[in-house]
């Protein structure tokens, strides 16, 4: 009896990765904690160092868990549509929150919140805008600024005493820089980007 060949799998459809892993676990962790964020940042006026202490806390955690849940995802083969889209999201939240929160009690001034707003939500759509012809990575002045930002956001929750005053206005100086600096590199990235996929379409003969 002559047995059947074995099935062929190369037509078979690609399973993709749940969406319930803890790459995705950890991004929807950190939207959960910006508003107890926010609510602690905001308690008894923003003037209680307890609840800065420990608002300082809750940023620090939610900020971990953006700078280790996409590198999960990579290394455990576990990149979702889901965690593409609320990833952002729950990092651009959880900043602004921040800042939005600082400018409002008065200890940071709004025109920073804004550059740092503006350009983060600008790179986003950007990336977005171009993601047909490619993935911008990240670079190490993206990742740099990211580190600067939430050491400066920390140093400005935190509670410290007057002669660290000035350590953390340079902290927010260095990250305001590399955020416009890392802004602008991302915008020339993204024209090359576009210029290299207009080269390698094929013309178009009348």
């Amino acid at each position: 009896m002559i047995k059947p060949p074995p099935p062929d799998h190369v037509a078979d459809p690609v399973q993709s990765p749940s969406a319930v892993n803890l790459p995705n676990a950890l991004t929807l962790l950190r939207l959960l904690l910006v508003p107890v964020f926010a609510w602690m940042l905001l308690a008894e006026g923003g003037d209680d160092a307890t609840w800065r202490f420990w608002a300082a806390v809750v940023f620090l955690i939610a900020s971990i868990t953006d700078l280790v849940d996409g590198e999960l995802a990579r290394r455990m083969n576990l990149v979702t549509s889901f965690g593409k889209v609320a990833d952002p999201i729950a990092d651009k939240a959880l900043t602004g929150t921040a800042l939005v929160g600082l400018s409002y009690l008065g200890e940071l001034p709004w025109w920073i919140t804004l550059v740092i707003l503006v350009r983060e939500i600008a790179v986003t759509l950007l990336r977005f805008s171009v993601i047909r012809h490619g993935v911008i990575p990240a670079s190490r002045g993206g990742k740099a600024k990211t580190v600067a930002q939430v050491l400066a956001i920390t140093a400005y929750l935190l509670p410290l005493p007057e002669w660290l005053i000035p350590v953390r206005i340079a902290l927010m100086i260095i990250a305001v820089v590399l955020t416009v600096a890392t802004g602008v590199d991302y915008w020339l990235r993204a024209r090359r980007l576009r210029a290299a996929a207009r080269a390698a379409e094929p013309e178009v003969r009348a």
